[in-house]
């Protein structure tokens, strides 16, 4: 998956719980989901939630706290999808 299909799909995720149209309709990697989006903590939640969902993967506590903006929400699923292709099962 490269980087643009990230942002697009991030897209999709913050989308319901946007207050800041303009923002979103110019999302690039640097936009901050609470500063620019107008997203609440309560609602960053909820993304990091679907997030996990989408993906498939688990975000950690410290992850959250680092999950910003569209970069790092990018990098850490990044890791995390790294670090669950490597913990597959050996036979």
């Amino acid at each position: 998956m490269n980087k643009q299909e990230t942002i697009q799909e991030l897209k999709a995720i913050v989308k319901p719980y946007i207050l800041n149209q303009e923002a979103f309709d110019s999302l690039t990697k640097d936009t901050d989901f609470i500063n620019d989006l107008k997203i609440n903590s309560a609602n960053l939640v909820d993304v990091i939630l679907d997030i996990e969902e989408k993906y498939n993967i688990l975000i950690d506590n410290e992850s959250m706290e680092r999950m910003i903006n569209v970069k790092a929400a990018m990098a850490i699923i990044e890791i995390k999808l790294a670090e669950k292709s490597s913990e597959s099962p050996e036979k």
